[in-house]
C-alpha cells in the first residue's frame, strides 16, 4: 500500500481564527470588516488573478453586499484584439514558444476609462462601491482589499475544459497549447508582477481554486503563514498527468487512480507550477507556491542564489514514468545564449535523469554516435516528421542501458530521451517548457494531433561533439565519494560542470548532519520507506517524508538532520540532494 502523501500541508501555528470557508462565512466577515471602517462611503476592491470565476464571486460574495456602484475592472482594459496586437511580439506564430513579456499590467488599461470610473466613484457619498477583476486595485484605493488567487495548474484545467479562454479573450475552443503559451509567456508574468506589489496591502487572501468552495484568510495570517513556511522543511502539492508515452509505476507507488490508462509525468517539486496547502485550523487554503518565492526569496533561496536568479526558483524535480509505457520524444534543450536571444529567458534547461526504477530492457538515449554527419541526420529527421520514412535512431543516437540509481547528466544542447520501462526523477533547471522535440516516434498526442516538433530550433543548438566517447566520459554515473563514516556515505553524482546544480547522494543508516551553505536544498527520498528531518536547534517541528517524495529545505534553516524513521529504522535509506553551486 502506498504511503506517498499526495496532499501535503503545512499547519500554520496560532492562526486558527483567521480563516473562513464558504461564501456565507466569507461574506459575513467582509460585511463586518466594512462596518468596522466606520466610513459613510466604503470601497471594496477584489483584485483577481486571470482565470478566476467572476460569476461565482459576484453571486456568492459581492451582490449580497448590495453595492451602490459595481465596477468590473476588466471592462476598463483594452479589448482582447488590441491586447493581442500589443503582445504579438511575445506570442509569435509558434504553437508552443513565445517570448517572455516584460509588460506591466497598467499598459493594458484605457486611462480614460479608468479616469471615468474614478470620477463615478468620487460622486458617491454614501454606501458601498465594489471594484472587482484583474487589476482592480489599479482603479481606486480600497478601504478593504481582497486578492483572489489560484494556481497555474488549476488555470490549465480550466483551459483544457474549455470553460475559460485567456484574459479578455473568448478563445475557449482554441488549441490548449496556444492558450497555455499566452498564459505562460504573457498573462502570468504580468499578473505576478502586479501581485508582488500587493503582499503587504491586502486585507484578505481569497483561495478560488475549488469551484463553489472558497476559502479566505486575513492578509496578516497569509504573511505569517508564508513566513513560517520559509523557516522549515516543506513539500508542495504534486500533480499528475497522463501522456501518450505514460507508464504504470506512479499508480502504485503514489497511490493514483488505477482505472486511468497511464500517468506520464508528475510535478512534485516545481514552485512555479505547484501549490502550497496551508492549514489554518479546520480550513485548508491553497496558494501558488511561487508566492513564497516572491515574498521570501532570500530566506528561501539564500542571498547568493537570490542575487543570481531574483524571485525565480531555479531547481525543478519532476517524474517521468515510462514503466510499461513508451519512449519519450527525442529532444534537445537550447543553449543559454539561444534561450536568451530568442525567448527572453535568463538561463536554460540543463537537466539530468536519475533512475528511480527500471526494467531489464530500460535504456536512455544520450548524445550522438561517433562521426555522425549533422546535415544527414537532420535530413532524415525531416523526412521522418514528414511521414516519408521512420527515423533510424540506432544509426545516429547512443543507447545506454539504464538501471536503478543510475544518474545521466544532460547539459543543454545534448540530444536525449528516456526509453520505455524507466522511472525517471528529472533534476533540472526550471525553464521546463523549452524542449525542442526532434522526433516523436511517428505518433500523435492524446488530442489526436501531431505533437509539435521544432527541427529548426533543434538544429541550431544540438552539439554534435557530444558523441559516444564524450558522453561516456562526462555524462554517465560520474559518482565520486565525498565522505564515508559509520552509517553514512556521501557521493557527488553531478551535474555536469556546465550546469549550475550540484547533486549529492547520501546513503545513511543513522542520523546525519547537513548544512545549507548558502543555497536552498531540494531533496527526494530515493531509497527507504520513511525519513525524519529534524532541527538540531528545534527551529522547526520534526518533518516526515516518504519514499519518492520531494521536499525543500530553505537556505535560512542553515542546518538539519536526516535519519531513517518508522519502518526504515535500522535500515539504510538514501536521499538525492540538489542545490545551486555558490
Amino acid at each position: 500500500m502506498s504511503n506517498y502523501e499526495k496532499f501535503p500541508e503545512v499547519r500554520i501555528l496560532e492562526e486558527e481564527s483567521s480563516a473562513w470557508q464558504g461564501y456565507e462565512h466569507i461574506q459575513n466577515e467582509i460585511s463586518n470588516a466594512l462596518k468596522n471602517t466606520q466610513h459613510n462611503k466604503t470601497v471594496l476592491v477584489v483584485d483577481c488573478y486571470p482565470g478566476v470565476r467572476y460569476q461565482e464571486i459576484l453571486e456568492g460574495l459581492i451582490l449580497p453586499l448590495r453595492p451602490e456602484l459595481l465596477i468590473h475592472s476588466d471592462n476598463l482594459a483594452f479589448s482582447g484584439e488590441k491586447i493581442t496586437k500589443m503582445i504579438q511580439r511575445n506570442l509569435t506564430d509558434d504553437r508552443v514558444f513565445g517570448v517572455m513579456s516584460s509588460h506591466q499590467l497598467t499598459e493594458f488599461f484605457d486611462s480614460s476609462l479608468v479616469e471615468n470610473a474614478r470620477e463615478n466613484i468620487n460622486k458617491i457619498e454614501n454606501g458601498l462601491i465594489v471594484v472587482y477583476g484583474v487589476g482592480a486595485s489599479l482603479v481606486y484605493r480600497s478601504d478593504i482589499l481582497v486578492y483572489a488567487d489560484l494556481a497555474r495548474w488549476e488555470i490549465q484545467q480550466r483551459y483544457r475544459s474549455k470553460e475559460f479562454g485567456n484574459w479578455k479573450m473568448k478563445n475557449f475552443d482554441e488549441d490548449i497549447l496556444r492558450k497555455y503559451k499566452r498564459g505562460y509567456f504573457v498573462e502570468w508574468r504580468i499578473a505576478d508582477r502586479h501581485k508582488k506589489q500587493l503582499f503587504t496591502e491586502i486585507d484578505y487572501l481569497l483561495d478560488t481554486n475549488e469551484k463553489n468552495n472558497p476559502k479566505m484568510i486575513t492578509g496578516q495570517a497569509y504573511l505569517d503563514g508564508l513566513q513560517q513556511v520559509a523557516r522549515q522543511p516543506f513539500r508542495v502539492v504534486p500533480y499528475f498527468d497522463p501522456g501518450v508515452w505514460g507508464g504504470q509505476w506512479m499508480k502504485q507507488v503514489c497511490g493514483l487512480d488505477p482505472t486511468k490508462e497511464n500517468f506520464a509525468w508528475s510535478f512534485d517539486g516545481v514552485p512555479e507550477e505547484n501549490s502550497l496547502y496551508l492549514r489554518y485550523g479546520d480550513v485548508r487554503v491553497e496558494i501558488p507556491s511561487i508566492n513564497l518565492v516572491f515574498r521570501h526569496p532570500v530566506e528561501l533561496l539564500g542571498d547568493k542564489v537570490h542575487a543570481r536568479f531574483g524571485t525565480e526558483f531555479p531547481i525543478r524535480f519532476d517524474f517521468l514514468d515510462t514503466m510499461d509505457g513508451q519512449n519519450l520524444s527525442l529532444q534537445v534543450h537550447p543553449l543559454t545564449e539561444y534561450i536568451q536571444d530568442n525567448f527572453g529567458m535568463h538561463y536554460t534547461q540543463d537537466e539530468s535523469y536519475y533512475i528511480l526504477d527500471a526494467k531489464e530492457d530500460a535504456k536512455v538515449y544520450l548524445g550522438v554516435k561517433e562521426n555522425i554527419n549533422k546535415e544527414e541526420m537532420f535530413e532524415d529527421l525531416k523526412k521522418a516528421n514528414q511521414g516519408l520514412e521512420s527515423f533510424n535512431d540506432k544509426k545516429y543516437i547512443n543507447h545506454f542501458p539504464a538501471k536503478k540509481h543510475d544518474h545521466f547528466l544532460i547539459p543543454a544542447g545534448t540530444i536525449h530521451t528516456s526509453g520505455k520501462n524507466c522511472m525517471v526523477l528529472e533534476i533540472s533547471a526550471t525553464p521546463y517548457i523549452f524542449t525542442f522535440k526532434l522526433w516523436d516516434w511517428d505518433r500523435v498526442g492524446l488530442d489526436g494531433l501531431p505533437r509539435p516538433v521544432h527541427l529548426e530550433h533543434g538544429k541550431k543548438v544540438v552539439q554534435m561533439d557530444r558523441d559516444t566517447k564524450w558522453v561516456e566520459e562526462n555524462l554517465i554515473n560520474r559518482v565520486e565519494k565525498i565522505k564515508e563514516e559509520d552509517g553514512w556515505v556521501e557521493e557527488k553524482t553531478g551535474l555536469h560542470e556546465r550546469e549550475f546544480i550540484e547533486t549529492r547522494r547520501h546513503w545513511l543508516s543513522k542520523k546525519t548532519d547537513h548544512q545549507t551553505n548558502g543555497s536552498v536544498h531540494v531533496l527526494n527520498l530515493i531509497e527507504g520507506e520513511e525519513a525524519m528531518i529534524e532541527s538540531p536547534t528545534n527551529q522547526f517541528e520534526p518533518f516526515v517524508v516518504h519514499y519518492a517524495e520531494t521536499f525543500f529545505v530553505p537556505e535560512g534553516v542553515k542546518e538539519y538532520t536526516i535519519r531513517p524513521y518508522g519502518k526504515s529504522e535500522g535500515k539504510t535509506i538514501a536521499v538525492i540532494q540538489a542545490y545551486v553551486r555558490v
